[in-house]
């Protein structure tokens, strides 16, 4: 029989940054512990500086933990970088390439044939809301165009994990939410996981099956909720009573530990 493993598993990972010149060190992240199983979409909130983003560096391999374990399907040895899927908070699309040149990037980068990643775009533009845009220039995109771009590079190679750090936090209150929905129904069907970090709690609660807390920094998760509904889901169910009670809930939590910092 098979062990089953997370997709991914994050345990008792620290970061600390060194001190320069007199300066004492930076304690990011205290044993932050957290799961995100296959096909999961998982959320992570808390105040602002409390190393969330830091996290996701590790997770992907940008950064390295000063302890602790991060397992890709059970592996704590595992290759990241380049293997798990990142989207950071800007769109950070190349104003010299137009919409196929930046979303083919990556597939490039790791050594696929132009042509062949260009089919492959091509075949994916119109479910991300790109159709006749193929050879539009970054400058002539709205930023809700330009966030669709920057999603379908990341989950152009495939990656069975996908890391969000706030992708639409740039946006206005309607193209977001348009977005949000629409990234919750990809994400279902191709039966990705996600690990989003966002100070939006409305946004953890539409896309999330699970909503990690974290403290303060040094970051750690504080609370666990799971939201047992199935996805995804639309605006309108953030205004049921009982997503309006989890709503409460994650909002006193995070009250809590903004209090803690001051």
């Amino acid at each position: 029989m098979t062990a089953s493993f997370p997709r991914l598993r994050v345990s008792g990972v620290t970061k600390t940054y060194p001190g320069y010149r007199r300066a004492p060190p930076l304690h990011v992240l205290d044993g932050v512990d957290l799961q995100v199983a296959s096909g999961q979409f998982v959320s992570l909130i808390g105040p602002s500086g409390c190393g969330k983003s830091t996290l996701l560096n590790i997770v992907s391999g940008l950064e390295e933990a000063s302890c602790g374990t991060v397992e890709l399907d059970g592996d704590p040895s595992a290759r990241r970088l380049g293997v798990v899927a990142y989207m950071h908070q800007r769109d950070l699309l190349l104003p010299w390439r137009d919409v196929l040149g930046n979303a083919v990037l990556g597939l490039e980068i790791k050594g696929v044939a132009s042509a062949e990643a260009r089919a492959k775009a091509r075949g994916l533009v119109s479910r991300f809301g790109l159709a006749g845009f193929e050879g539009t220039y970054p400058v002539n995109l709205s930023g809700g165009m330009r966030q669709r771009v920057a999603l379908l590079r990341a989950m152009l190679g495939d990656q069975k994990l996908i890391l969000l750090d706030e992708p639409f936090g740039a946006l206005d209150a309607i193209t977001r939410g348009s977005l949000q929905e629409w990234l919750g129904g990809v994400l279902v069907e191709d039966r990705r996981s996600a690990l989003l970090v966002t100070h939006d709690v409305d946004e953890a609660l539409l896309l999330s099956d699970r909503i990690y807390v974290m403290s303060a920094r040094p970051g750690r998760t504080v609370l666990t909720v799971d939201i047992e509904a199935e996805r995804p889901r639309s605006q309108g169910t953030l205004v049921t009573p009982r997503f309006v009670e989890l709503k409460r809930g994650l909002l006193a939590a995070l009250a809590q530990q903004v209090r803690g910092i001051a």
